[in-house]
């Protein structure tokens, strides 16, 4: 299986204790890092051509990537 970029535990290297504390506490969290994960296959998977998509469709999926991301973002902010 390739790389995929982007992985939370890549974007917040620091915040890995925290990360899965809040996985396990937090349900609203755990959502968001679920999401964030599929989202963030399925662009890895349309930028590799594994399935191509359309670059709307591309466009889309990238902004969802980051609105989770800044989500999770204030998340951990906030529990630190």
């Amino acid at each position: 299986m390739s790389h995929t970029p982007h992985e939370l535990l890549e974007e917040f290297p620091d915040q890995h204790d925290a990360m899965l504390a809040l996985k396990a506490n937090d349900a609203h969290f755990a959502k968001l890092y679920e999401e964030y994960h599929v989202v963030n296959r399925a662009v890895h998977r349309a930028e590799t051509d594994v399935e191509p998509t359309d670059d709307v469709h591309m466009a889309e999926m990238r902004k969802q990537r980051m609105v989770l991301k800044d989500e999770i973002a204030g998340l951990l902010a906030k529990a630190a």
